[in-house]
């Protein structure tokens, strides 16, 4: 019996103990630890960019061609040779192209003697011509005498007039026939590098239809890089502002002081769209407009058609306080703002501040706070801010 009893009463106090748990629960619930995430204030520096996807090409670069027909006799150069402004770089058979100008040359010479012929048949004409005249004068000439020497006169000196002509035109043939014969030799027009030879020797190339392309000369001291901006973008990207960029060799390696040169009108499809192309034909793709730059490149380090991350620099401000953008609790208008502060006794402090440059992941701030201050970025667990909470748990 005395068991009995002793059992009944620990189940009852048990019983007990939770329904006083249980109104603990209701009645005074326990706070739930928010942990933060914090930053410091610091100094560095903001900048606010425009990022674009570049490529690298020569900052001059000419496809030499051939303006003759004919086989590719020798190369005198190979890829990556230095070449000045009228090295050799190619010669073509020039055995048709000297034989036309022999026979120009020929022609020629044919029709100067003949000229020279005519002229002293001139001065025969002129003679006889002018003897008639005085006998007609004199009254003992026959008039048809007179008449036929200056008919014969009048015959000579059009027939070298028309010599002169075909003289000029056969001239003209000489020195179209030099001329071509000095396209056979073909030298180089600028200073640079040669980037690529798409014949062979001994290759026979067409020039009747359009100039075939021998070499490529381009100069690789200095570059060019064509950053395409979007629409969306280049409403804010001026000449002149300044772009800094990076390769994928160099990651780490920033190119920078340089400016915007200029920026296309257009966008590149313009060359490729059709007077019969419509509006909704232009609006299937993204519309990029090309920004151009130009970076010295004594080294070679860039070549022709690398890719550039180029960087559109529209605001800078250097040496400022800042913090991490997140940390913006709420906008009052665009230069103020409200974050919150912990204070050194771990309370959350309401702070308003100034604001500058916003490049989405850090801002800049005028004042309000001061270095070294630690400002709340974000709860750890979704909690909502309470400014006037006391002994947070801080994660760092």
């Amino acid at each position: 019996m005395a068991k009995f009893f002793r059992f009944k009463y620990i189940v009852s106090s048990i019983a007990i103990l939770v329904v006083l748990y249980i109104g603990k629960l209701i009645f005074f619930p326990s706070q739930q630890a928010i942990n933060y995430i914090t930053s410091p204030v610091t100094k560095g520096n903001v900048e606010k960019t425009v990022l674009a996807d570049g490529t690298i090409s020569a900052f001059k670069q000419v496809s030499v061609g051939a303006q003759v027909s004919g086989q590719i006799k020798k190369l005198y150069v190979e890829l990556g040779d230095e070449v000045k402004q009228g090295d050799m770089i190619a010669e073509i058979d020039d055995l048709k192209q000297s034989n036309d100008l022999k026979q120009s040359e020929a022609s020629l010479n044919s029709l100067e003697a003949q000229r020279t012929s005519k002229r002293a048949k001139l001065v025969n004409y002129q003679l006889t011509y002018e003897r008639q005249l005085k006998l007609v004068k004199k009254g003992v000439g026959v008039q048809s005498d007179l008449d036929s020497a200056k008919a014969d006169l009048d015959a000579i000196k059009a027939d070298i007039a028309a010599l002169d002509a075909d003289i000029v035109s056969a001239q003209v043939a000489v020195d179209t026939a030099k001329v071509n014969l000095g396209y056979t030799k073909i030298r180089s027009p600028i200073d640079g590098v040669i980037v690529a030879i798409p014949v062979d020797q001994g290759q026979t190339v067409n020039s009747v239809q359009s100039a075939p392309t021998i070499v490529k000369v381009a100069q690789l001291d200095k570059m060019t890089i064509e950053a395409q901006i979007s629409e969306a973008d280049v409403i804010g990207v001026k000449k002149g502002m300044p772009v800094y960029f990076t390769i994928l060799g160099q990651p780490n390696k920033r190119f920078d002081g340089l400016t915007l040169r200029a920026i296309e009108p257009a966008p590149d499809s313009i060359n490729t769209e059709s007077s019969t192309s419509t509006s909704s034909s232009t609006t299937k793709s993204a519309i990029y407009y090309n920004g151009l730059l130009d970076v010295d490149n004594p080294d070679h380090i860039l070549r022709i058609s690398m890719t550039a991350q180029v960087y559109i620099v529209l605001a800078e401000a250097k040496d400022v306080l800042n913090i991490p953008s997140q940390a913006i609790q709420k906008n009052i208008d665009n230069n103020k703002a409200i974050v919150y502060v912990i204070d050194k006794s771990n309370n959350i402090e309401e702070r308003e501040v100034n604001l500058g440059i916003n490049n989405n992941i850090n801002v800049e701030i005028k004042s309000g706070l001061k270095e070294g201050e630690v400002v709340v970025v974000s709860s750890a667990n979704g909690a909502t801010f309470n400014p006037n909470s006391k002994g947070p748990r801080i994660r760092f």
